[in-house]
């Protein structure tokens, strides 16, 4: 069994905790209210801003030319289909021009950004890997699935589609080689972050379906 075959049975359970969230459940059938697919995408806009600068700086930090020009494509990848995304959404629904970083978000974009910065290029690599490949398993899962006329269907296309999978499937490959280039004790870090960011996505689904806020809530606008 390859290592990244061993990551991925580690995080079965969650993954299997994430289909079942109400978030992806009412997805899959188009009836997710508006209110919380709104705040999954302001959030997941956030998000996708700090996942492209440790991408870039995964890539940067790397001394194999073929994966700093993977990484760099996997950051303008995210910037380019994914934000076109977010925006169209953006221009289809009556969005709030502000909605504060959630608590789950800021967690999870700080952990990666932290481990691309102070950690090891590997245990970064390893961290971010849990977005590409849930979010095509969820898709995948959800494409099958989903209920004729869905209004999420382009944010279902994108991550069910083959050029996403492409990107999925190489940046697979080059944590495993990257594993196979390091030291046992190294490897155990690894993992321990892809599942430290795998259940930060559980989380995220989770605290859109709950719009999560700060307690006490504080307006940042506050004088």
């Amino acid at each position: 069994m390859t290592f990244t075959d061993q990551l991925w049975n580690t995080i079965q359970p969650v993954y299997d905790e994430i289909l079942a969230l109400p978030f992806n459940q009412e997805l899959t059938l188009g009836n997710l209210p508006e209110e919380k697919f709104i705040f999954y995408l302001k959030q997941d806009s956030y998000y996708l801003a700090d996942f492209t600068r440790a991408l870039s700086l995964a890539g940067l930090r790397s001394h194999n030319m073929e994966y700093l020009q993977s990484y760099l494509e996997f950051a303008m990848g995210a910037v380019t289909v994914e934000r076109a995304l977010h925006e169209s959404y953006f221009e289809r629904y009556d969005v709030p021009e502000y909605i504060e970083k959630s608590p789950t978000c800021f967690n999870y974009t700080n952990f990666l950004l932290s481990t691309a910065t102070l950690g090891s290029n590997a245990v970064s690599i390893a961290a971010l890997l849990p977005c590409f490949w849930i979010y095509r398993e969820v898709g995948l899962h959800i494409y099958e699935r989903a209920s004729d006329n869905n209004p999420y269907q382009d944010w279902i296309d994108t991550y069910a589609g083959e050029d996403f999978s492409e990107s999925v499937d190489r940046a697979i490959e080059i944590t495993g080689q990257v594993a196979e280039a390091v030291t046992p004790k190294e490897r155990e870090r690894m993992k321990e972050a892809f599942i430290y960011s795998s259940r930060l996505e559980w989380m995220f689904w989770d605290s859109a379906y709950r719009l999560e806020t700060w307690k006490p809530e504080v307006s940042v606008f506050e004088s």
